[in-house]
């Protein structure tokens, strides 16, 4: 209870309780508990006082208190309504623009300009809300494959159940590896530890514990609660739930804490191409529409036409074609098997040039097997197996597949250990690498303590050791021997556990403490063959410029066997001791040329990954532990599996289905076809619309009329968008996935001057030849510029869609025929009944001959630049 001194307050707080509890109970839960200083109270008054018992509440129950205070969220994600996303369409800047210049052709009784505009704009919003809206919906399919559960007590049974799904008075089961889903107070622990640093900052675990806390203490002194979003490190407990969602304790600091995610690399591309594509803009609307009022020209149509020109030059498409592309390539990717958390990180999957990975299930099986038990001397005891099953079989924290497989040999060989039981454990955690057991045989009147774990990390607490039926004293000799068969079974591949053993008296508790002066007992060796075929996946990962970097807690022996054995370059190894000894700027360059990181423990595995993204990689990280979720944060690509602990799966971008690098290659490879496909859009826009529309800007300036007008821009602008759409389905050239992508602003740059250069010139070779060859009047010049401008933007598709000759890959089939429709319906376009809105008449057919003969050239042109400004690639 909390002290006297806090008692007044105490008795005050219960006052207001029962004073309150009538009018704030709802659903059968005293809300006042959750608003009270739930900490200082013993815990039988909290499960009274939450309508809960240690049972746990009944289904019945918990479904009302879900209807009544929501899901366990911070805050109810705002899902993207059909409605929500038609009205998002209207609020970019370009539509914007659009919007306001159909108003300045309103306001002036323009009224054909007006609807004209506000059609076009209606149009290009519906088709950006189709894409979106339903790649909304397919990612909200993809995200439910993937939730978070937790393990609760309903009426007495224990079952898991999503953790949104956790509610006030449910009696949580942790362990190792779990995430906490909602704030609560531990009813009983072992050996518990949380690590609480998103709340606290506190880097080291703290240990919590039942009992009672002082009503005035603050959040790290309240060593009885457990809060939202912290993870279990180590130990077990069960907690009753206080408060969920929004009333947590980081509910409460959420919006404060909220911050958008890092930024990836193509982000930030994205974002620089926007300033340099606005900046552009800015100066082409002042200055023509200055150059036009200047020419004394009308001052609505000069305002029109200079909009028109930015929204034919800005990529209004962009953010829905990126949209798309990344929601289909979600699809595709989780039809092999990766589901994607986190949408944007995709095209840092197809960036990424190093991979990082534990070998457990990775390189390796993953299926563990006990191949032998043995003592001191190297020969297989049945004994040495029936003190390993004892431990295995008894402990309670963390699940691990040794333990399993210890339990599985000791089941095959018919070990006895009916009739024992178990006084007390004391965890694995990844500081002492050890788990203990404290059992009890039948028909002893003492107890025994069983320890396994890292074998250094056991043999440094023993002072004696067993030899045959002697127990002698450690010596360095007997030291030796043991490290000595430990190395040459290490050395074969064998990943090799200590086991020591005391006899303790009876008492009501064991902890820690008891785990010094222990006998050293034997050896367990476990064997994880590698994965069939792991070969030909790393040289497929290699070909395609990811190189494989191993980081794992085993010793050198067994990961350097391991490594032999698959054909990994092992000649430089780093060891976490060596590793703590390096600066960072000296980690930086070594770790470039280090594939096998070994003995090494979690803080050591985020600071590799930063060391290497320092060094400009791109680093993805595969994990599935406790000890990985750092590193899967710090990583340009977190990657873990469906089997993994809780607080790995939250940590990261994509969840493999299957732990298997095979998987991995169909995602770097999709996630090469999305950047490639986005490009070839941002590519498009900076060349042919940037020429297109900078040479009608030079042309307004010594024209006697405008070469277009503002609605044809539009209309020219709207169609050319129809087979952009496509792009995300488009094919992909196999060379282009061959090798990580990464965005670069001066490609972009080069693209715009060259194409545009090219484009420009064959812009003005159109006027000519309009002017002074056919001596067009406007409405004719205009009918034919509009034709030869769409027709370019069209057919450039083609030709910047591949890094080959365009006839020699083959373009998506709907892009292409999306394509070809579209260019029949700008031919057609002149002869169509009401052109004369478009202000377009018919043209002769040798003009139009002419025009389709200055667009085969223009193809030609372009095909040519493409060979001298881009090489391609082998």
């Amino acid at each position: 209870m909390p002290t006297n001194a806090e008692e007044p307050r105490m008795d005050w707080l219960i006052a207001q309780t029962k004073r309150r509890r009538r009018s704030t109970q709802r659903g059968g839960f005293d809300q006042s508990a959750a608003s009270m200083a739930y900490w200082a109270y013993p815990v039988d008054d909290l499960l009274t006082r939450l309508h809960s018992g240690r049972n746990g509440i009944s289904a019945r129950t918990a479904k009302q208190r879900l209807r009544v205070y929501g899901r366990n969220v911070l805050r109810e994600s705002q899902r993207a309504t059909a409605a929500r996303l038609l009205l998002r369409q209207f609020e970019s800047p370009v539509i914007l623009i659009l919007i306001f210049a159909a108003i300045v052709s309103a306001v002036v009784e323009s009224w054909a300009d007006a609807t004209i505009v506000l059609a076009i704009v209606l149009g290009s919003a519906l088709l950006g809300f189709v894409q979106e809206h339903s790649a909304s919906l397919d990612l909200e399919k993809l995200k439910s494959r993937v939730r978070i559960r937790t393990s609760i007590m309903r009426e007495g049974t224990a079952c898991d159940i999503p953790s949104q799904e956790v509610v006030p008075g449910d009696i949580v089961i942790l362990s190792a590896g779990s995430l906490i889903p909602a704030d609560g107070v531990i009813l009983e622990a072992k050996d518990f530890f949380v690590s609480q640093s998103v709340l606290t900052g506190e880097s080291l675990p703290i240990e919590k514990r039942p009992g009672l806390s002082a009503v005035n203490a603050s959040l790290i002194e309240r060593t009885n609660c457990v809060y939202m979003g912290t993870s279990v490190r180590s130990g077990t407990a069960r907690v009753v739930i206080v408060t969920t969602g929004a009333n947590t304790m980081f509910g409460g600091i959420a919006d404060r804490l909220r911050l958008s995610p890092p930024e990836t690399e193509f982000e930030r591309g994205i974002r620089h191409y926007g300033y340099l594509l606005t900046q552009i803009m800015l100066l082409l609307v002042l200055a023509v529409f200055a150059a036009n009022v200047f020419l004394e020209r009308p001052p609505i149509d000069s305002l029109l036409f200079a909009i028109a020109l930015a929204v034919g030059l800005s990529p209004e498409l962009l953010p829905a074609i990126i949209s798309v592309t990344l929601s289909k390539g979600a699809r595709d990717m989780a039809r092999h098997g990766v589901i994607v958390r986190r949408l944007n990180a995709i095209e840092n999957f197809g960036s990424m040039d190093v991979l990082c990975s534990d070998k457990t299930g990775t390189l390796t099986l993953g299926v563990m097997a006990l191949d032998a038990a043995r003592d001191v001397q190297g020969t297989p005891s049945r004994d040495i197996l029936r003190w390993a099953y004892l431990n295995a079989h008894f402990q309670t924290g963390l699940a691990n597949p040794m333990d399993d497989a210890i339990v599985a040999k000791a089941e095959l060989e018919t070990v006895d250990i009916h009739g024992c039981n178990k006084l007390d454990e004391a965890p694995y955690d990844f500081v002492r690498k050890r788990l203990s057991v404290v059992v009890k045989e039948p028909s002893a009147n003492v107890a025994a303590i069983i320890t396994k774990g890292a074998f250094a990390n056991v043999l440094e607490i023993c002072d004696r050791v067993q030899d045959g039926g002697e127990i002698v004293a450690l010596g360095e000799a007997r030291r030796a021997k043991l490290e000595k068969l430990f190395a040459e079974w290490s050395a074969q591949g064998y990943r090799t556990l200590g086991l020591a053993t005391k006899r303790l008296p009876l008492k009501d508790h064991y902890g820690r403490e008891e785990e010094e002066a222990l006998i050293f007992t034997g050896f367990l060796l476990f064997f994880d063959p590698p994965k069939e075929g792991i070969k030909e996946t790393l040289s497929a990962l290699a070909q395609r410029g990811v190189s494989l970097k191993v980081i794992t807690g085993d010793n050198r022996l067994v990961a350097a066997h391991l490594a032999k054995s698959i054909g990994l370059r092992s000649a430089r190894t780093l060891t976490g001791s060596e590793l703590n000894d390096l600066r960072d700027e000296a980690l930086w360059r070594i770790a470039e040329q280090t594939d096998l990181f070994v003995e090494v423990d979690p803080t050591q595995k985020e600071r590799i990954i930063r060391a290497l993204r320092k060094t400009g990689h791109v680093v993805g990280y595969l994990g599935d532990g406790i000890n990985d979720a750092s590193a899967l944060r710090a990583a340009d690509v977190g990657i873990s599996v469906d089997q993994a602990v809780d607080v790995a799966k939250e940590s990261a971008d994509f969840i493999l289905l299957e732990h298997d690098l095979k998987v991995l290659l169909q995602g770097i490879a999709q996630g090469r076809r999305i950047f490639a496909n986005t490009m070839k859009y941002i590519s498009i826009t900076t060349s042919a619309n940037f020429g297109n529309m900078v040479s009608m800007a030079a042309a307004s300036f010594f024209m006697p009329f405008l070469p277009l007008l503002a609605k044809q821009i539009l209309l020219n602008n709207f169609l050319s968008d129809l087979p952009a759409m496509c792009i995300a389905g488009d094919s992909v050239d196999p060379e282009m996935v061959a090798k990580p992508r990464r965005w670069e602003i001066r490609t972009i740059r080069r693209f715009m001057i060259v194409f545009g250069l090219v484009s420009s010139a064959f812009d003005f070779l159109t006027f000519g030849t309009l002017l002074w060859l056919f001596n067009a009047s406007p409405e004719v010049f205009r009918t034919g510029w509009f034709i030869e401008s769409l027709m370019t933007e069209l057919a450039i598709v083609m030709v910047i869609r591949t890094h080959r000759p365009f006839y020699q890959s083959a373009p998506g089939r709907l892009l292409l025929v999306s394509t070809l429709m579209v260019m029949a319906l700008t031919v057609a376009l002149p002869y169509l009944p009401y052109a004369g809105y478009f202000g377009f008449v018919p043209l002769s057919p040798a003009l139009m001959a002419t025009l389709l003969a200055l667009t085969a050239l223009y193809l030609a042109a372009s095909e040519a630049t493409k060979r001298f400004a881009l090489p391609a690639e082998n």
